[in-house]
């Protein structure tokens, strides 16, 4: 019941608020699969040509979720790790994206409207912030394409599950 009550909640504009109807948390794209790999469970492995996130979860399984990549130009590989997680994070666009998009405001508060979603889990190289995340959409109509600055885009349902299962300092390997 509370799966239909959030449901119906999210396509009704707030009462007494100009704010737009809450998003979408858009459906569950995921799904167990024979997943072969080296890789330790908890490591998140990413397929960017298959537009898909792996998170290790045995020997020779996994659970596969549908995801957004860079666009041409944003695509990168590399091994990096989780280093922390946040719950409706606060957006602030880097300053190399809003010199390409000016009319982006310097932050986006915490919330159902921002463009991260309902969780970010943010990735780091040798201890330093790569500036890239694993993150929810506020359009779940945007998952599944080459789309992102570099980031990895899952709908608000999957990117929390997601969230709940994997630690800080899990592994990511994108391929």
């Amino acid at each position: 019941m509370v799966g239909i009550a959030l449901a119906s909640a999210c396509d009704v504009a707030i009462a007494g608020s100009s704010l737009p109807p809450l998003p979408a948390m858009g459906p569950s794209l995921r799904k167990a699969v024979a997943f072969q790999t080296g890789e330790q469970p908890g490591t998140i492995v990413i397929r960017k040509q298959e537009k898909a996130l792996y998170l290790v979860t045995g020997q020779g399984q996994a659970l596969r979720y549908q995801i957004s990549v860079g666009r041409d130009g944003f695509g990168w590989t590399g091994t990096v790790k989780i280093a922390s997680k946040t719950e409706w994070p606060e957006w602030r666009p880097p300053k190399e994206m809003r010199a390409r998009q000016p009319e982006l405001p310097a932050m986006v508060p915490a919330g159902p409207y921002n463009p991260l979603g309902a969780r970010a889990l943010y990735l780091s190289r040798d201890g330093r912030d790569t500036l890239y995340r694993i993150h929810g959409t506020n359009d779940p109509k945007g998952v599944g394409f080459d789309g992102t600055s570099g980031c990895f885009r899952l709908t608000n349902t999957d990117v929390i599950d997601l969230f709940k299962r994997v630690a800080v300092g899990a592994k990511v390997v994108v391929e």
